[in-house]
């Protein structure tokens, strides 16, 4: 078949991917085309009917035998949307996924009911990846100090392209370290804590679907035994690394909520949890508060 205009290469794309067996063929097909052409949503629709160059469509024809791989779209295209901004991501990094947007409204939400707006805090954001949860914070809190923590050189590169892209490169930290050591090492306190630390127990590691296993990194997904161990070495520490007021703000895996929350109240610093679900009903996220003590 001869592909002609635009129309024409999204059915065929659309096709290919179907029978490739692939997540959602149409959207798929529709975010390789436009990643191809250079088109925004809108100018895409309106340009259905316009023709396709045989260059364009060989770059379109190319990206979908990647997918049929499984390969991940978000590498392909090097992008991935995330609380509206456009975040560079690559197989250096986790893919950031959309229930975690959630995370970010419930550390922005507890932070107002408990610091004044505009008041200047100083956020770490453990295991940054793509910087996702730490860039967002530091568009829609220009007033927080952000520092984030990565163990993966790979992924402070693209967290510090993307701080580039989003214009606050100036107003964010980057720290090379495991989880919490490098704020210890410096001797540093935090009002709030966040992070989406691996939480895949290792037995499951190899059962994830193909685009996630063979793909994406697996020191960004293998939590352990249990998937717990980032969070142990991360509560253990909580009375070494928050300020005497402080908010902590976890993302967890299936099932582990409730054991997260306990290591919370273990650390001894923590007053308070709340466990709040994400869209599918799953209990994903761990919010935990700390109060300073009446004097």
């Amino acid at each position: 078949m001869e592909i002609k205009t635009i129309r024409e290469a999204l059915l065929w794309a659309s096709r290919f991917l179907q029978d490739a067996g692939t997540r959602d063929p149409r959207f798929e097909a529709e975010l390789m085309i436009r990643h191809v052409l250079q088109m925004s949503r809108a100018s895409f629709m309106a340009s259905l009917p316009d023709p396709i160059s045989v260059e364009a469509m060989q770059e379109v024809e190319s990206l979908c035998r990647r997918r049929a791989k499984h390969e991940p779209i978000q590498y392909m295209i090097g992008e991935q949307n995330f609380y509206g901004r456009d975040f560079l991501v690559a197989p250096g990094v986790l893919i950031p996924r959309p229930e975690t947007e959630l995370l970010v409204e419930q550390i922005m939400l507890f932070a107002s009911r408990i610091w004044n707006q505009g008041e200047t805090l100083d956020l770490v954001d453990i295991g940054t990846g793509s910087g996702a949860i730490s860039l967002t914070l530091a568009c829609e809190q220009p007033s927080w100090k952000v520092s984030t923590v990565d163990l993966s050189p790979d992924a402070i590169a693209i967290a510090r392209q993307n701080a580039a892209r989003l214009a606050v490169e100036n107003r964010v930290r980057f720290l090379q370290g495991d989880l919490v050591q490098p704020l210890i090492d410096l001797g540093e306190h935090v009002d709030i804590l966040v992070s989406n630390p691996p939480y895949i127990p290792s037995r499951d590691v190899d059962e994830l679907d193909v685009e996630v296993r063979e793909y994406e990194p697996r020191l960004a997904l293998d939590g352990g035994d249990d998937g717990l161990d980032c969070y142990r070495r991360i509560c253990a520490a909580l009375p070494d690394v928050l300020k005497p007021t402080a908010l902590v703000g976890f993302e967890v895996g299936i099932h582990q909520a409730q054991d997260v929350a306990e290591l919370m109240m273990q650390s001894g610093v923590i007053d308070e949890v709340s466990i709040f679900p994400d869209l599918a009903g799953i209990d994903r996220m761990v919010i935990g508060v700390r109060h300073k003590p009446n004097s």
